[in-house]
């Protein structure tokens, strides 16, 4: 039980960083140019990964 609560803080902190680089509110560390391809996709993996979250900690 306390392993899914843990779980479920770190998909949170993930998806808000995500979400946080994806907007332009943090910058990627490293180079701008260095930039994968899959940071674009922040902008919607970031809010989706914040829902899952909390979606899975009401169901606990």
């Amino acid at each position: 039980m306390i392993a899914a609560y843990i779980d479920e803080i770190i998909m949170f902190c993930a998806g808000l960083w995500m979400t946080s680089v994806g907007f332009g509110y943090l910058p990627y560390p490293g180079k701008p140019a260095s930039r994968p391809p899959l940071v674009r996709h922040f902008k919607w993996m970031g809010p989706l990964l914040l829902a899952i979250a909390i979606v899975l900690a009401a169901a606990s």
